[in-house]
């Protein structure tokens, strides 16, 4: 019997590489890896539905399930997860020295519905009182003029998105004072060039995080693992095959990065990082499958509908395939 070949698109990190290179065996799967950028899976996958599996924005996702014609459906494998207090970046001399300031401001983004950026909103909103509406949102490129939403959106009337000025980019703009602030998931350029007059609005980003972390116990989820829904229905099996697999390459990560022996991430004190991650958060922090984790989505889904990215308040259970909502157990 020949295995079943389809092509996986994901990101090159630690929990998926023993797919890569062969150490995890989907079962029954013949993959075709594909390594690339989320801005370019994902644009391939909403636009074009160019790979069988794919690792997906959690809100474009979540837009095409409450409109109706999702082309993927959703496993419950988490391959991006972060807290975004990492992720507002804002000028230094615009009198913002706190998140309430950012009301009156100009914050540019890439794209009004990244993730990222449905986290923040709601984060900033919840904790801090400020609304998407107190803020004009100036969309553009980062670093080259111009990018298309992947998924049009039609946003509450008292929330107002301007372009960036044809020709502008938001690091320069940012560089320059143009807007007041940058929120999401990659940093700014000019921040990572050291500009004297650019920084994060939280200082202590890992000290934010772990406080809303012990108030909440959300570790936000960023990406889910789609298939395509004919090929899911056309081969039931596979998506708690994919499940297993991908659960299996993080179990293989996590152990690597316990092994203390020598270090396998090119970073110091990750001993010392992970030992502080699993006091607060238990010994397996990156947790894939729905148990555990409907809170995290239904907190997120809450803000997508609010924020009127969805028009409709989808359910947990809407986002994922029958068949990995819930597993065996000996």
């Amino acid at each position: 019997m020949t295995d079943l070949s389809i092509s996986i698109a994901m990101g090159n990190y630690d929990r998926t590489r023993a797919i890569v290179d062969g150490r995890v065996k989907i079962d029954g799967v013949d993959p075709i890896p594909m390594l690339l950028s989320p801005e370019e899976m994902f644009f391939r996958a909403f636009r074009h539905q160019a790979f069988d599996v794919s690792e997906l924005s959690l809100s474009s996702y979540s837009i095409s399930v409450a409109r109706g014609d999702a082309h993927y459906v959703a496993i419950p494998v988490f391959l991006s997860r972060a807290f975004r207090h990492t992720s507002v970046y804002i000028r230094t001399d615009k009198g913002i020295d706190q998140p309430e300031d950012l009301k009156g401001k100009r914050i540019g983004i890439a794209e009004y519905q990244l993730s990222a950026n449905v986290w923040l909103r709601g984060i900033l909103e919840e904790d801090y009182g400020v609304k998407p509406s107190d803020v004009t949102w100036v969309r553009g490129g980062m670093d080259t003029p111009g990018r298309p939403e992947k998924i049009k959106v039609d946003l509450p009337s008292d929330v107002e998105v301007i372009a960036a000025p044809e020709g502008a980019t938001l690091n320069q703009m940012l560089a320059d004072g143009e807007i007041d602030g940058f929120i999401g998931p990659r940093w700014p350029r000019c921040f990572a060039e050291g500009h004297p007059n650019v920084g994060r609005l939280f200082s202590d980003s890992v000290g934010a995080a772990e406080d809303y972390y012990a108030r909440t116990k959300i570790f936000p989820i960023m990406h889910v693992l789609g298939i395509r829904r004919s090929i899911a229905d056309a081969h039931p099996w596979l998506p708690g095959a994919l499940l297993k697999g991908f659960s299996q390459a993080k179990a293989l990560a996590q152990e690597a990065l316990q092994d203390t022996s020598a270090t396998k991430v090119t970073m110091p004190f990750v001993e010392d990082n992970l030992n502080r991650a699993q006091a607060l958060m238990g010994t397996d922090p990156w947790t894939y499958g729905l148990p555990g984790n409907e809170h995290v989505l239904d907190r997120f889904l809450s803000y997508h509908h609010a924020q009127g990215l969805s028009p409709r308040r989808v359910s947990v259970d809407e986002l994922f395939h029958s068949a990995t909502r819930e597993a065996y157990s000996l």
